[in-house]
């Protein structure tokens, strides 16, 4: 019902800026949240940052202080602003849509995006 597509991953040198970006679209009629997980090799997968539809954000603290989730309501799109990337940030980016219907409460996930940080 809900369908994502991420972009904006890609390789960039310690220190250095990158924009993710997930459109959602399909039934995209009482989102609750949005928000970005990532998954290094040989690691489980992790919460980066959340937003929901009232605002409120929340972030790892592994993260904080660098990186910043927006959303934009009118294109139904997710953004994540990564600052001063580190090379334990390499992983792949996963966008989070959870929508809440009928009483009941749905996850979607986008395919997800590399981001590699080289030194």
């Amino acid at each position: 019902q809900v369908q994502l597509v991420e972009s904006g991953g890609g390789l960039v040198q310690a220190g250095g800026s990158l924009r993710l970006s997930c459109a959602a679209s399909g039934s995209t009629v009482s989102i609750t949240l949005m928000g970005w997980y990532r998954q290094a090799p040989g690691k489980q997968r992790e919460l980066v940052a959340h937003v929901t539809s009232g605002g409120s954000t929340n972030y790892a603290d592994s993260v904080k202080g660098r990186f910043t989730i927006s959303k934009d309501n009118a294109k139904n799109t997710v953004y994540l602003q990564m600052n001063s990337l580190k090379l334990e940030d390499t992983a792949v980016y996963y966008c989070l849509v959870q929508r809440q219907v009928f009483s009941k409460r749905f996850d979607y996930w986008g395919q997800g995006t590399q981001v590699t940080v080289s030194s």
